[in-house]
């Protein structure tokens, strides 16, 4: 089943969003971090390309008076592992080098049809008229003042 995030990710029989390009680490993904991909970011099809995810594992403070603090203010991020364009043939390290090329084809997104509008039939009653205005300009007569 295919997510509205990006063509790469989809979503798992037990219910996790999966992006089929994060070679090393755990491969769920949320929104926000399909949002902050590098590659969505270059946005070119001729962008090959594998990801590298890293999470940071919070970290247990256990203070002498025994307050315990949970330092995790880290959201997990998505890098290029390794990447490179397939028509210049030389190696992509950031978005910023696919900003530039004269070559870049944007991926295509697929907006959903939108449903049909039902038109209302005008129900006209004995003592309504349609009023249609007039396409041709009458001429005005300029007002005279006595």
């Amino acid at each position: 089943m295919q997510v509205g995030c990006c063509q790469y990710c989809s979503v798992s029989d037990d219910g996790r969003i999966t992006c089929h390009k994060i070679v090393t680490g755990d491969n769920e993904v949320s929104p926000q971090i399909c949002h902050r991909c590098p590659a969505r970011a270059c946005n070119c099809q001729h962008l090959r390309f594998s990801l590298d995810k890293v999470a940071l594992t919070p970290i247990t403070v256990r203070w002498p008076s025994g307050r315990v603090e949970v330092w995790d203010n880290q959201p997990p991020r998505v890098s290029f592992l390794h990447s490179a364009c397939a028509t210049r043939t030389t190696p992509i390290t950031s978005p910023a080098d696919c900003q530039t090329c004269s070559m870049r084809l944007g991926w295509s997104v697929e907006i959903p049809e939108q449903p049909a509008v039902r038109q209302v039939p005008l129900v006209l009653g004995d003592n309504v008229l349609p009023f249609v205005r007039s396409l041709r300009k009458e001429p005005t007569v300029p007002c005279t003042s006595s």
